[in-house]
């Protein structure tokens, strides 16, 4: 198997009839999915998402792939290609077409329904093209087929791309669930065909390649909802993904059948749902869906709330109930389903939140004691049975962080897939197909761009190093007046602290010290107020790690008078 090396230079231009794949995000991280696909001087994009912060990014409220490989190049974009409408994979086309709006976007009819409702609130109006499993299109060099798989949200598409270099198969997120929902499994009889036809690069979901076996079906969720609400005697609180189609559509039939109301809670939710609604892809009972502001006259024992915050992000619907934030209210004899998976990274704010659901006295259902989720991805099982009816020439794994990837490849050469020819690569690392032989050709800048509120890519990480120091260590603040002509201290010096357990007067033994260093860089002849403010630093800041073991963030100011 090819690795990815940290040594990696900037790759040359792109071989002769060769297409070269540039994975902007995805690889190496559960998130963020993004891929530039080159070929005779033109790009293909496909998906184009976001990823969600953890802990140690504290104040983020997004993570963007980095378009700076595309920078000088947006002209040469043939087209954006969407798999699906997670917001993984299509979060960060705003951002995207803020730099060019003209960008043709292809998906699915409920994939562009999500994209559009999402680009009108930055008031953006895109150009798109609705495309369906089995047609075909062509966008520059790029001729394009989809292919219908199953996944977590109807209308996923896989993706065959085809150039005069060679055929792409980019799955997409997918699963091989023989009894959907909505009726539409994925397409093994395509993949075959494709398949005949040769697939010289197989570019495959990896999200589950390390869970033996196949992912159960979305069926067996009923008959545990069913069960869980028919023990209920409160109220019923649902948490799931904004745009889980399935998933809601499970619990609107449970509710039906125990004769509940069910309202959405969370912008998101009642947007996504209702264009899911009003496409066909969502059936509600009649008589079921009400508006929130009407459960307070109904019996709690009568009512369902469907809501986001199923990954305890702080500001969504159900972190703002457990905190007593929000309209909605959960006590003794309720009931709360985390109707999703746990995102990895995202497992202390989840349980943060149960915890606090459970300290209201509200029953709380999730992954660990019920089957009320199951994945959208392949597990391994499914996987093998792909790799044998494609029979591709080289792999790629994508989706997934790097144990993922690496359970992939394992897969792949497990079923015949010569070693050398399963490349793992990460963000950033890019991959020459030529003469049918796919290898690293070097790597491109692929880190990450933080959204936080209204500003873009302006948050660096040696910001967040000082976030987390505030958070962590505290804050210290040094004032001193110095007389410019004399090079005396006429005032301080003053230290006040927060966020520390010791009181400001546990720092008067240091003040001397700190005063003597002031007087010796003055001594010295030609000292400014940068070295006085870093002799204090320096001063403060070895007293505090000994005597405190703190390492707090040090500011220190000087004015001479």
């Amino acid at each position: 198997m090819s690795h990815p090396h940290p040594d990696l230079t900037t790759p040359g231009p792109i071989p002769q009839n060769g297409l070269r794949v540039v994975p902007l995000g995805g690889l190496g991280e559960v998130g963020r999915n993004m891929t530039v696909f080159e070929h005779a001087g033109r790009l293909l994009i496909v998906d184009c998402g976001v990823l969600f912060p953890e802990d140690h990014q504290p104040g983020v409220d997004l993570i963007l792939p980095d378009f700076d490989y595309l920078t000088g190049r947006l002209q040469d974009v043939e087209a954006v290609v969407l798999t699906h409408g997670h917001e993984d994979h299509i979060g960060a086309v705003p951002y995207l077409l803020r730099l060019r709006p003209d960008i043709p976007i292809l998906g699915s009819q409920l994939t562009l329904a999500f994209v559009e409702a999402k680009l009108k609130e930055h008031r953006l109006n895109p150009v798109t093209r609705v495309v369906r499993e089995g047609q075909t299109a062509q966008v520059g060099p790029f001729g394009l087929e989809f292919v219908a798989v199953n996944h977590s949200i109807p209308d996923a598409l896989a993706v065959m791309i085809r150039t005069p270099a060679g055929n792409v198969l980019h799955t997409g997120d997918f699963k091989m669930d023989q009894l959907p929902l909505d009726h539409r499994i994925t397409d093994l009889r395509a993949f075959a065909r494709l398949g005949e036809e040769g697939v010289d690069l197989f570019l495959v979901d990896s999200t589950n390649a390390e869970v033996p076996g196949f992912t159960a079906p979305e069926r067996d969720i009923g008959p545990v909802l069913d069960s869980v609400f028919a023990q209920a005697t409160g109220k019923i609180v649902v948490a799931s993904f904004a745009s889980h189609v399935h998933r809601v559509q499970q619990v609107l039939d449970a509710a039906a059948l125990h004769e509940r109301k069910v309202a959405l809670v969370g912008r998101s939710m009642v947007r996504n749902m209702g264009l899911a609604a009003d496409l066909g892809y969502l059936r509600v009972p009649p008589g079921t869906l009400v508006d929130v502001r009407q459960v307070d006259d109904l019996p709690p024992s009568e009512t369902v709330l469907m809501a986001t915050g199923s990954q305890g992000e702080p500001m969504a619907a159900l972190s703002r109930i457990a905190n007593r934030d929000h309209r909605v209210s959960v006590g003794p004899g309720d009931t709360v389903i985390f109707a999703s998976s746990l995102i990895p990274g995202n497992e202390n704010s989840v349980y943060r939140v149960i915890n606090g659901l459970m300290r209201l006295g509200a029953k709380v259902v999730h992954q660990g004691n019920a089957r009320v989720h199951v994945s959208g991805h392949a597990s391994a099982g499914e996987l093998l049975y792909c790799y044998n009816v494609v029979r591709p020439r080289n792999v790629m794994p994508v989706h997934g962080e790097v144990r993922h990837l690496v359970a992939n490849g394992a897969l792949a050469v497990a079923t015949g897939v010569p070693a050398e020819r399963v490349v793992l690569a990460e963000d950033g690392v890019v991959v020459d197909l030529v003469g049918g032989r796919a290898r690293i050709a070097g790597a491109v800048p692929c880190g990450y761009v933080y959204v936080d509120g209204s500003s873009v890519g302006e948050i660096t990480d040696a910001e967040l190093k000082d976030r987390r120091i505030l958070g962590e260590e505290g804050f210290i603040s040094i004032f001193a007046v110095v007389d410019s002509a004399t090079g005396k201290v006429i005032t301080g010096p003053h230290i006040q602290a927060r966020g520390m357990a010791e009181d400001d007067s546990v720092f008067d033994a240091i003040l001397p010290e700190v005063t003597s260093a002031l007087t010796e860089v003055v001594g010295r002849g030609n000292a400014d107020t940068h070295q006085m403010q870093q002799a204090m630093r320096r001063v403060v800041g070895r007293w505090t790690a000994k005597r405190l073991r703190r390492s707090p963030m040090i500011i220190p100011t000087v004015i001479e008078a």
